[in-house]
């Protein structure tokens, strides 16, 4: 048996009392924050349709490579992950690298996108992004790097539209939509998504939001908001804080027809490495795929697990395939100071002798 537990009213009160007082304090700091910001990166507008922008991202210096890098972000949330702030971008610390970095930023989706799918998304959009790059560039190929559902978007890309991608990144991206271990796969196979759709038209952003973080109660719900009142008094730390924060919930809504496809083809009926994907009329044979491949996941990744993404050297037809796994989880593979210093390295590290 365990000893019985013996506590001290009088330091009990003591720690009480000084974690009022805390509180306390950093509540009026808090009050006198400002709204972080992001995406400082500076930058120019290459191409605009509807929504959506391509930036031109810019480094101190010119790039000293010839073939131009196009970031393909997800739908959900928006692409500032990668640019979050001056010590934790991806954006910042390729273009010191060398690279030349473009980025797709999707934008916000209002009623008058309800009915766009996947084919108006990848054989439309992201097809007439890359030719803007292509052209900006003056280059016949370019580099996609897809991160989690973009990376499942470029893969697609890729595999039908080969000519115009010559090295492919994929980072956290799902392959295979129902390893055991996949929580957001074992939501998502139960939905009835044509009812959810139909019903709700676009799926607001709030809604996820809260189906991601329920993955996580305890931590993503709790324990970071106790933790919060260690760093109040810390002006620094607060604004990283809120920063995050921000573009947590500042989450674009989703195009309902895409996401029925996507839910029902992907996550529901796995079909990408059955090789039964088709859209816009063209089948997605991830053996097409000859072009080199870079595929990074972390370890850690509760959205997309590592089994899911790793599947994919089994089914693309290159022999030129490089995987890489990264000790973290599926947002600190972009801000942690461990994956500033490991990840943009290694891209351009890997790029730089293929280019």
């Amino acid at each position: 048996m365990f000893p019985p537990l013996r506590l001290d009213p009088a330091a009990l009160t003591g720690e009480i009392a000084a974690f009022q007082r805390k509180l306390a304090a950093g509540l009026g700091n808090l009050k006198h924050q400002r709204e972080p910001d992001y995406a400082n990166t500076p930058r120019d507008a290459v191409y605009r349709e509807d929504k959506l922008t391509v930036w031109h991202m810019k480094g101190q210096g010119k790039p000293t490579t010839k073939t131009p890098t196009l970031i393909v972000y997800a739908l959900v949330n928006t692409v500032w992950m990668t640019d979050l702030q001056e010590d934790r971008s991806l954006v910042r610390n390729l273009l010191e690298q060398g690279e030349d970095v473009y980025l797709i930023d999707w934008g916000y989706p209002d009623g008058a996108d309800r009915w766009l799918t996947l084919d108006d998304y990848i054989n439309g959009y992201l097809d007439r992004c890359v030719d803007a790059v292509r052209k900006a560039a003056g280059a016949e190929a370019i580099n996609l790097l897809g991160i989690c559902q973009g990376g499942t978007f470029s893969l697609c890309y890729a595999a039908t539209h080969g000519e115009k991608v010559k090295n492919l990144i994929t980072m956290v991206t799902p392959v295979d939509f129902q390893t055991p271990d996949n929580m957001l796969s074992s939501w998502s196979r139960d939905l009835d998504v044509d009812l959810f759709v139909d019903t709700m038209g676009n799926i607001p952003a709030e809604l996820l939001n809260w189906v991601y973080l329920t993955l996580k109660p305890v931590r993503l719900n709790q324990q970071k908001y106790v933790g919060l009142v260690d760093i109040l008094d810390n002006p620094k730390e607060l604004q990283n804080f809120l920063r995050m924060e921000r573009w947590i919930f500042d989450s674009p809504d989703q195009a309902g027809e895409a996401f029925r496809e996507f839910i029902k083809d992907f996550y529901q009926q796995n079909k990408l490495i059955k090789g039964e994907v088709v859209i816009g009329g063209k089948p997605v044979d991830l053996g097409m795929i000859t072009q080199p491949v870079l595929n990074i996941f972390a370890e850690q990744d509760h959205l997309v697990p590592p089994d899911a993404s790793r599947a994919l050297g089994r089914h693309v037809g290159t022999t030129d395939y490089t995987q890489l796994a990264f000790k973290g989880g599926h947002i600190g593979i972009y801000v942690s100071g461990r994956a500033q210093r490991e990840v943009p390295p290694a891209i351009h590290q890997w790029l730089s002798t293929r280019n």
